[in-house]
């Protein structure tokens, strides 16, 4: 490799880790918006996910298109599309808060969904591929991931700041701030991404050995049922599923409980305790892209599933029965203090360090084998990902109908499912043609 290559790699790397963060981001405004939803449309724990599952609906309805999308045209091109949606989307969201409409701000959470699918389509088989696989491949994956996470710090504790003490006047327009951030995010990005050089090795790869033409748009079906031929990739897809709903819910969720009548914690000090949660995955994914060069994925993700599987337990089991010193931050000084929070909230957020890298090491086992198969394996994978909006939504009515400690069973059978991925469904093995 020429100098001038690895240059661009580097450069690509930075702009792929740039674009993780956009992720996180964006996606993370879903999470305190479901406080601001409950208090001004008076709607129940179920109905306040109801913009964060929008948002992730959007990743069944693109998943397979993206991954179509990236095949045919590339990187860049896939970018800026996905940049410029993103952009819209939050823009319909500042719609919605102007004007007072529940409606139009689930059609800003789905119109950014489909950008948020477009890009992680993009930055995870890129940074893989840049690893070249395998262990380095897994590397990049979490220090991308690691960016991810800094952002999903940001988000709650920004808007929780905004937001300060819920009341009847709480509305979704207080969260302007971070959609003018948010909007500058993707208005940056999009200059960015149009006059950058984009290494493209799969369209290249393509482009060699056939012309893009009607001929190959038909055998997109064979590729799909080719992909959909490993069963250690189904299994994976399953769990990717699993896994991202049990990420999200876990944050929402507590944030609903901390700031509900039960427990009274205003949204300010709320949302600095759910961003300890993703900070913890920054400090997981930071540790996860040191050793990922050094550590098997499968012992990795085995490792943090029997953790996180111990915390849960323990949260479910001790509940609200006692209380615990919690640090957040204060919206008067907005100084760092302890808070007294229930002792089963801090063992929810101290899932965060486990579920950190588990994107990471889910992507790697899955896709290794794949080969040619692997954009399109990144489209099945990003449709998945609308597990993020079912298990929140899952476990919010649970929590309405039982209570919010026995509703986190969820993503307790979801952890276990995770495990048993790790240990036995992630052995390679091509199922036989029919």
């Amino acid at each position: 490799m020429t100098k001038r290559e690895q240059n661009s790699n580097v450069l690509t790397i930075v702009i792929m880790f740039f674009l993780f963060g956009m992720i996180s981001f964006v996606t993370g405004m879903q999470d305190p918006f479901g406080v601001i939803v409950r208090a001004q449309f008076k709607a129940s724990n179920a109905m306040s996910q109801l913009g964060n599952m929008a948002n992730f609906i959007a990743y069944a309805c693109m998943g397979l298109p993206a991954g179509m999308l990236l095949k045919r045209y590339g990187y860049k091109v896939s970018s800026l599309w996905a940049v410029g949606i993103g952009f819209v989307g939050v823009c319909i969201t500042f719609l919605s808060g102007r004007i007072g409409s529940f409606g139009i701000y689930l059609l800003g959470a789905f119109v950014s969904g489909f950008s948020m699918c477009m890009l992680n389509s993009i930055v995870n088989p890129m940074l893989n591929t840049l690893g070249g696989g395998g262990k380095k491949g897994n590397m990049l994956i979490q220090w991308g991931g690691s960016f991810n996470s800094l952002n999903a710090t940001i988000v709650p504790i920004l808007i929780g700041y905004l937001i300060g003490t819920v009341s009847k006047d709480t509305k979704i327009a207080d969260a302007n701030p971070a959609l003018y951030i948010a909007m500058g995010i993707f208005a940056f990005a999009f200059i960015v991404l149009l006059i950058a050089p984009i290494p493209e090795p799969e369209l290249e790869a393509a482009r060699q050995r056939m012309e893009l033409n009607q001929t190959e748009r038909e055998n997109t079906g064979q590729a799909i049922r080719a992909t959909l031929r490993y069963k250690h990739f189904l299994l994976g897809a399953i769990a990717i599923w699993l896994y991202v709903g049990m990420e999200v819910s876990i944050a929402n969720v507590t944030n609903l409980y901390l700031t509900s009548s039960e427990i009274g914690v205003i949204p300010a000090v709320s949302g600095t305790i759910v961003g300890v949660y993703w900070f913890l995955m920054l400090c997981g994914r930071l540790m996860g892209g040191l050793l990922g060069g050094r550590v098997a994925s499968r012992t990795m993700l085995t490792t943090v599933s029997v953790v996180m599987i111990v915390l849960l337990v323990l949260g479910i089991c001790m509940g609200n029965s006692c209380q615990v010193m919690f640090p957040a931050i204060d919206k008067e000084t907005f100084r760092f203090s302890l808070h007294e929070i229930p002792i089963a909230a801090m063992f929810f957020m101290l899932c965060g360090l486990c579920t950190s890298i588990m994107w990471g090491c889910i992507f790697n086992l899955s896709v290794e084998g794949l080969g040619e198969h692997t954009s399109m394996a990144s489209g099945v994978f990003m449709m998945m990902v609308f597990g993020g909006g079912v298990l929140p939504f899952l476990q919010s009515h649970l929590a309405d109908r039982c209570g919010f400690i026995i509703s986190y069973v969820i993503p307790l059978l979801a952890a276990v499912y995770i495990l048993w991925y790790a240990i036995w469904g992630s052995r390679q093995k091509v199922l036989a043609t029919a």
